[in-house]
């Protein structure tokens, strides 16, 4: 399974919290299934409950939850799809006034195409995840700059030559 670590390397980048103590993030797969079909073929998909917990986490919990709805958009779009506007759970024990223990919970997919090799053997390859290209055009690690005169958006760019004037 590939996707666990790839969130968990884009967590411990952009959240900074977890860029400064990487230790206080830990990621559980949880529930896991495989689904597969006879027929010929031993191609199959992990299915599993990705269970993501942050200790003594003291920062702003946007700054957690917005970077992993961009990775979402990215590697499991179909969270973001369809009638359930609810992407994943999350639980949170209070530990003061500054910091909490937080646990979230994404149900993840990961389909695996097997072929076989001449001579015997065999090669997995993880596929990519479908997704429409224009759902969050420049979310996830390209900035996206946004001018907005009262409440409408006039110009936007995910450029990443572009830099405002400070």
């Amino acid at each position: 399974m590939k996707k666990p670590d790839s969130l968990k390397k884009m967590l411990q980048r952009f959240v900074p919290t977890l860029a400064a103590d990487p230790a206080k993030l830990s990621l559980f797969v949880d529930k896991g299934r495989i689904a597969a079909r006879a027929g010929g073929t031993l191609s199959l998909e992990y299915r599993y409950t990705l269970n993501i917990v942050v200790e003594d986490y003291a920062g702003a919990v946007d700054d957690l939850m917005v970077p992993l709805l961009a990775w979402l958009a990215e590697h499991q779009p179909d969270r973001l799809e369809g009638t359930d506007p609810e992407p994943f759970t999350f639980e949170s024990e209070l530990l003061d006034a500054d910091s909490a223990d937080v646990s979230i919970s994404i149900e993840l997919t990961e389909a695996v195409r097997v072929t076989p090799k001449e001579g015997g053997g065999f090669d997995a390859d993880h596929l990519e995840e479908p997704r429409d290209l224009d759902e969050f055009p420049g979310v996830c690690c390209v900035n996206l700059w946004q001018l907005f005169m009262r409440d409408q958006l006039v110009a936007q760019t995910s450029d990443p030559a572009f830099v405002p004037n400070a």
